[in-house]
């Protein structure tokens, strides 16, 4: 498999050498052994050495994944008709997380543009350099006239009122790795004679076993993920939003979904130039790392921090009660060169053989109203 994979070019492949170098020292300094999760984490965000922190192309053709956002802009342009209804309910600052190569952001702003709703600030929340920079380089060749509303930020503000919202953020979180064998084991990451490799060790924080011991799996051999980063993540949304929603896209599950008995190897995967890649270890720093969502987690995280939760529903659904099929009417079908390919496009978000059952949305509000567009017809709240 490795062999058929495109090779990196020599500077990226220093970045990840150097990064391989930092891990190893890491596992020497902690008896030998580091959970998976630090593992992912320094993978995805080590300064200049993480695969979202070093300068390499991630998204569109020429990268590693393709997200909705760089299939199409009905996209945007339907969920900025779900946020013109939030954003008068708040102060009017929408936040973004993740925002890519800000083509999210261009086409949520033309919208709102286009509905008279653009909000007071859109802030942009993201730890890469690479994309805060092709981020900007988007928005001022294309939304010039609103660059005064965009702010970049490092870090979360103290208090939020308005809308947060986050695509394909989820997943991009370190995880947990739990090996049943049958008691469950927390995997980690040690040092073997051709690298990096698995190493099983007991649970011996008390949190994380106890959320393991709540899932009741008893089966010899399975392995899972828990993402106690995705928690902390809504927790931490609940603890600053005074007034305003959470909106959440991305791939996954409800719970019992996610842990079936035939979902036995988990949900772990790497992104390499358009390639799947089961091993993690190859190249890091070089290969996007994600695991899918467990939603049941996330909306129980959300619930227990005192959010409301508004509505679960696939993207297909959540994307048709938004109105996707009226935006879509303002091209012209004649002009075959613009149709074909957006008509394709919005087939990939709605199928279920595509994106349109396996990508779900998750709302939460707090001090807002509860009936959103999004979630009008075909809500699965019942099923978390």
């Amino acid at each position: 498999m490795m062999n058929t994979l495109p090779e990196p070019a020599a500077d990226a492949l220093i970045i990840s050498q150097r990064l391989q170098a930092a891990l190893r020292q890491a596992i020497g300094e902690r008896g030998g052994w580091i959970p998976f999760s630090y593992y992912m984490e320094q993978a995805l965000y080590a300064p200049g050495l993480g695969y979202y922190a070093a300068g390499s192309h991630k998204l569109g053709g020429a990268g590693d994944f393709t997200t909705a956002p760089e299939m199409t802009p009905l996209f945007g342009a339907a969920l900025a008709r779900q946020l013109a209804e939030l954003l008068p309910q708040t102060a009017g600052d929408l936040y973004e997380f993740g925002a890519g190569s800000g083509r999210l952001a261009v086409d949520l702003l033309a919208e709102l543009e286009r509905l008279d709703a653009l909000p007071e600030h859109y802030y942009i929340v993201d730890l890469s350099p690479d994309l805060i920079a092709r981020q900007r380089d988007t928005l001022t060749r294309e939304m010039p006239h609103l660059l005064e509303r965009i702010v970049w930020l490092s870090a979360l503000p103290e208090r939020i009122d308005g809308i947060v919202i986050g695509n394909e953020v989820l997943d991009a979180m370190p995880c947990e790795l739990i090996h049943w064998t049958p008691e469950p084991m927390q995997r980690g990451v040690s040092l073997g004679e051709n690298g990096f490799e698995w190493q099983d060790r007991p649970i011996d924080d008390p949190a994380l076993r106890a959320q393991v011991e709540a899932l009741g799996i008893a089966e010899p051999g399975y392995l899972s993920e828990i993402s106690r980063s995705n928690q902390a993540f809504i927790r931490t949304l609940a603890g600053r939003l005074a007034r305003g929603a959470i909106l959440l896209i991305d791939y996954g599950f409800p719970a019992r979904e996610y842990y079936h008995p035939q979902r036995h190897m988990g949900t772990l995967i790497g992104h390499y130039r358009h390639h799947t890649v089961d091993d993690p270890f190859y190249l890091p720093g070089l290969m996007d790392l994600t695991c899918h969502v467990d939603f049941s987690a996330v909306a129980q995280a959300g619930i227990d921090a005192g959010l409301d939760l508004i509505g679960y529903t696939a993207q297909a659904q959540f994307l048709v009660n938004c109105g996707i099929a009226d935006v879509m009417q303002r091209l012209d079908p004649t002009d075959v060169r613009q149709w074909a390919p957006e008509a394709s496009a919005v087939q990939k978000l709605i199928s279920p053989a595509e994106m349109g059952e396996l990508f779900k949305a998750i709302g939460f509000g707090k001090n807002v109203a509860i009936d959103w567009q999004g979630f009008a017809q075909g809500d699965r709240c019942h099923t978390l």
